[in-house]
């Protein structure tokens, strides 16, 4: 036997204690330049099955200790709505917090980061002093709609304002620390008197389709050598991993209520409801959320065919599929009455991420129990687990984690706030302009003597901004947040030797004595969200009509409407010298009055038909039977009365 000296064999041990570590430390999946397939592999082979499942869960920001985060191994955070640091918190404060999570997640033994995710639906709308973008409802009518019949084919006047808004959203949103949107919202609302219609952009999927550009704002643009179907989130500073939502047909829902049925043939659903989710997943789209509706009574939760048959297999979308928030809790009634079933039939349709948010103990325990004993497949987990890793490897998640300081001015930037008085302004539709075609309202005289402005929603930035502004339903107000209410805009537009006189709700006597030149008078709806939204007489709020009635009856006026789809204004019709649909148009009101006195003219259409009466609905363009107050694509127009 060979024998070695005593100093060589010290010098061969201290040779291996020297190289071991290196050689360990060595881990492919940690390494960028290694092939994303190869990393993938790399870590999925190294993770246990608890590591697994803690990958599929997202849970809310309020539970979401260091302890939950490392002994469960937790894949996902989210801000509910209303869910903040605290109130009217910093930039700063955001990032302390997601980076104070995320320090729990790369502490684990595999290092895994979390990530964070939250609803920026109209701006980055949970957080103080965030650039509140108009609602979708009001995005869809920014485009110059030409018809041309023989080839029944749609020109949008600017494509790259929704892309525009994009990328100052994800810039508002990176300013936060926070990676991942639950947005776009590509729902097509076939019925006003859902909750959600003001989170969709038209009730024609051709337009829907066109504002699927928000993707590329949020993520950046997919590259032509991209894989068809592959999530692709820029790594460049400044990008978030996108949401297409809510998998598929939520606008269809009979009578428009809110997470109901969805009646109609594949046929429809597909022609209708799915076209934006092809736009999407071509633009690189890195997540998709399923709906909590059903399609001719299959929960969407629970339906395989759709997510994993036609999603996953057909279209070849390789990011990963998120539910709702209790999505697979909804799948029984009432909600959690077979909390086992629900687990099964959600993962098993094709979820691949579990919007807990609070209970999640119970889920990662009923999912293992199910794993284990063969209920549900271990290919099942690897394919959800393979997705959730692949968009946090694209994204660049694995090499920076955690979020710095260095984007915080962008939130409330002035240039954001620019584009979204842009994007108000191009939103407008002018409905009415005079009494007669010859003798229109609009454009306002500026120099005026004495003017009056009245209505529940002309000094109230929380009703101007809706729902999903700060909290989840939104509030009345002008503390919730950072902006300029239309009354504050009108102000600041009329000439200084023109008397503003503001008033919430005259009487006829008031307007009568004080001899306006003219009013404007703004009112509309109170802010909501979801099922709280659901309506089944689309009225103008008390005390608007009396408001209308009051004013208009006395002075000429013009009507600014603020709602999240068409309401009942047929019977004030008559009594207004004009009248403009301003959606939810958010924190920028300037954009309301620089149309209204000129400064830009009136180039907005009807993305929705605004019906007569509610006994018409649904009705959409294209109906057999279609009788509109103002049809599909109507928009007077106006010339500014001076060039820019």
């Amino acid at each position: 036997m060979a024998r070695f000296s005593i100093p060589m064999m010290g010098f061969l041990l201290l040779c291996i204690i020297l190289l071991a570590p290196t050689e360990a430390a060595y881990l492919k999946y940690k390494d960028p330049k290694q092939p994303l397939n190869v990393r993938i592999r790399d870590l999925m082979k190294r993770m246990t099955l608890e590591e697994k499942i803690g990958q599929m869960v997202q849970i809310e920001r309020s539970v979401a200790t260091p302890d939950a985060m490392t002994k469960y191994f937790i894949g996902s955070v989210l801000s509910g709505g209303g869910s903040v640091p605290a109130p009217k918190a910093s930039a700063e404060a955001w990032v302390n917090l997601v980076n104070g999570i995320q320090k729990g997640s790369l502490s684990t033994r595999l290092g895994i980061p979390m990530i964070y995710g939250i609803d920026a639906v109209h701006g980055n709308n949970n957080v103080y002093n965030a650039t509140i973008f108009p609602h979708n409802v009001g995005l869809g009518a920014t485009r110059q709609l030409d018809l041309l019949l023989m080839l029944d084919f749609m020109y949008f006047r600017d494509p790259k304002l929704v892309k525009k808004i994009g990328e100052a959203t994800a810039l508002e949103v990176r300013a936060t620390g926070i990676p991942y949107v639950f947005a776009p919202c590509i729902a097509v609302c076939r019925d006003p008197r859902w909750g959600r219609c003001y989170e969709s952009y038209s009730e024609d999927h051709k337009i829907v389709q066109a504002m699927t550009e928000l993707i590329p704002g949020l993520q950046g643009d997919m590259p032509p050598s991209a894989q068809k179907g592959a999530p692709f989130v820029s790594t460049a500073k400044g990008k978030v991993a996108a949401c297409a939502k809510h998998y598929v047909g939520d606008g269809g829902t009979t009578k428009g209520i809110n997470e109901n049925n969805t009646v109609v043939d594949l046929n429809g659903l597909l022609s209708i409801h799915m076209p934006a989710y092809f736009d999407s997943i071509l633009k690189g789209v890195a997540t998709v959320m399923v709906s909590y509706s059903s399609w001719n009574g299959q929960k969407m939760h629970a339906n395989q065919e759709l997510v994993t048959g036609f999603l996953k297999n057909k279209l070849r979308f390789r990011g990963f599929v998120i539910s709702d928030w209790e999505g697979i809790d909804r799948l029984t009634s009432p909600p959690k009455a077979n909390y086992s079933y629900s687990v099964q039939a959600g993962v098993s349709a094709g979820i691949d991420m579990i919007m807990v948010p609070y209970n999640f103990t119970e889920f990662i325990d009923d999912l293992t129990y199910q794993v284990k004993n063969n209920i549900i497949p271990m290919s099942r987990i690897d394919d959800a687990v393979k997705r959730i890793l692949r968009v946090k490897f694209v994204m660049g998640l694995f090499e920076e984690p955690l979020a710095d300081l260095s984007l915080v001015n962008e939130l409330g930037k002035k240039e954001h706030r620019e584009l979204a008085r842009e994007a108000v302004r191009k939103s407008l539709v002018l409905l009415k302009n005079g009494k007669s075609a010859d003798k229109p309202s609009l454009p306002l005289p500026k120099k005026a003597g004495k003017i009056l402005v009245a209505g529940s929603h002309a000094d109230n930035l929380g009703n101007q901004c809706g729902g999903w502004t700060i909290t989840w339903q939104g509030l009345g107000g002008n503390d919730l947040t950072v902006g300029t209410t239309i009354l504050n805009a009108v102000k600041s537009a009329v000439d200084p030797t023109t008397q503003v006189v503001y008033n919430e709700n005259p009487d006829a006597n008031f307007v009568k004595s004080n001899k306006f030149d003219y009013a404007v008078v703004v009112v509309g709806e109170p802010p909501y969200a979801e099922t709280f939204g659901d309506s089944l007489n689309l009225t103008i709020s008390e005390p608007g009509p009396s408001t209308i009635a009051n004013v208009c009856g006395a002075v000429k006026c013009v009507v600014v409407v603020i709602s999240g789809r068409p309401v009942v204004i047929q019977p004030y019709l008559a009594k207004v010298d004009a009248l403009v649909a301003a959606w939810l148009p958010g924190t920028e009101g300037q954009g309301v009055t620089d149309v209204l006195f000129g400064d830009y003219g009136f180039t907005g259409k009807l993305a929705r038909t605004w019906f007569k009466t509610v006994d018409q609905l649904p009705m959409n363009v294209g109906d057999q039977h279609y009788d509109p107050l103002f049809p599909f694509g109507f928009g007077l127009t106006t010339k500014p009365t001076k060039s820019y």
